[in-house]
């Protein structure tokens, strides 16, 4: 049970050293606003283990985990803004208690499928349950037809556009392009002052590393040796008698339901949702963390996204017009030299100790040098008309 949950002393280790950066010396050496950007980015991460089950395990790959990240995320946002829109603070409105956004839309009545977001309780369940709802007509409607591969992401990548659209395009119900704002308290507690952000970052903390553990014991299990072998001979797994599409529909559903708890987490700490963290380019944002950090690890998805959310921010803040082929030179490296992410090169390293591992890419990279060089040398002809 220990192995399961953990896997074994070494994987106790990885995710203790996690908890130790996280709980310790990030809040320790970082400030205030510093440390809301890490619980910003490590809101992602839960996207990106959603992929490592879906993609990294199963080897169905989704261009469209955004859109369960923004469900997950407007669900939560609304609640917060009818809570924020009660009638007293609304007063000045042609129409007091809807949002600002609607009263500017000319509506005189809640619609009504906000009204059940008045409640917490069934906002905090519609975080999970909406998004794996999509997601289970959606995986249902694909995985029975024998819908995978490129036809599949590019699928969810479509789905992502009209969503994005869809919400740019309903202002009046959704906030249209400049999404929900102005999201201050949460049953009183206001969200915004700096000891919330002290809670807000180590409650997400703690779902991260409460997600990685019960993923782990998951996918150590009966499911993550199926979806296993359905990535290597999904042919022979269907022959064998078992229902390959279940177990898709499956994968596919709780990836959508961690990336909700994900976007809940990140309107609480950010303080808004819009429709750009919906789209295509969020999504393919977000499979680039897992690819980085290594789509067969969990840990290692949420160091890839720690990583190349703080090379993005850094990126930005210094070369603006650069950031985009940093992080795409990125992923092209590590997909290309290292398939299985960082920690492909961690295990490796790790394996064959530091001094070997340095030494045999080392060596590698000098063995092929020389081979363009001896094939340069030996057509030189073609080398001149090139």
């Amino acid at each position: 049970m220990f192995k399961r949950f953990f896997g074994g002393r070494s994987g106790l280790t990885n995710l203790a050293l996690l908890a130790i950066l996280l709980f310790a010396v990030l809040p320790l050496s970082l400030d205030i606003f510093r440390l809301n950007l890490v619980g910003k980015y490590l809101t992602y991460a839960f996207v990106a283990l959603g992929l490592v089950v879906l993609w990294g395990k199963g080897g169905v790959l989704s261009l469209g985990q955004g859109v369960f990240f923004g469900l997950g995320g407007y669900c939560m946002a609304m609640f917060l803004k009818l809570e924020a829109s009660d009638p007293i603070s609304t007063k000045i409105q042609s129409t007091p208690g809807i949002p600002d956004f609607m009263d500017w839309n000319q509506l005189k009545a809640l619609p009504a499928f906000w009204v059940p977001f008045k409640s917490l309780p069934f906002s905090l369940l519609a975080v999970v349950v909406v998004p794996s709802v999509v997601a289970f007509i959606v995986g249902l409607a694909m995985f029975k037809r024998r819908v995978g591969g490129v036809y599949f992401a590019i699928i969810t990548q479509a789905l992502a556009l009209i969503l994005s659209l869809g919400i740019d395009g309903n202002q009046g119900v959704t906030g249209g392009r400049n999404g929900i704002t102005d999201l201050r308290t949460l049953w009183g507690w206001d969200i915004r002052a700096q000891s919330s952000q002290y809670i807000l970052y180590f409650v997400t903390c703690f779902l991260l590393l409460a997600t990685i553990v019960g993923l782990q014991w998951l996918l150590s299990g009966r499911m993550g040796k199926t979806l296993g072998a359905i990535r290597d001979r999904e042919d022979r797994v269907r022959f064998s008698g078992y229902d390959v599409d279940l177990f898709k529909v499956s994968a596919f559903v709780l990836a959508a339901g961690i990336a909700g708890v994900g976007g809940a987490l990140f309107v609480l700490q950010v303080g808004f949702i819009s429709p750009s963290l919906v789209g295509i380019v969020p999504s393919i944002e977000m499979v680039i963390f897992a690819a980085v950090g290594g789509r067969h690890s969990l840990l290692g998805a949420v160091y890839g996204t720690l990583i190349v959310n703080t090379g993005k921010s850094l990126f930005s803040e210094t070369f603006p017009q650069l950031w985009l082929f940093a992080m795409g030179g990125l992923f092209i490296a590590v997909v290309v030299l290292f398939p299985n992410g960082l920690a492909g090169i961690w295990d490796l390293a790790r394996r064959q100790g530091w001094s070997k591992f340095v030494r045999a890419k080392a060596g590698t990279a000098a063995a092929d040098a020389v081979g363009l060089a001896s094939t340069l040398s030996a057509n030189p002809a073609k080398e001149g008309k090139s």
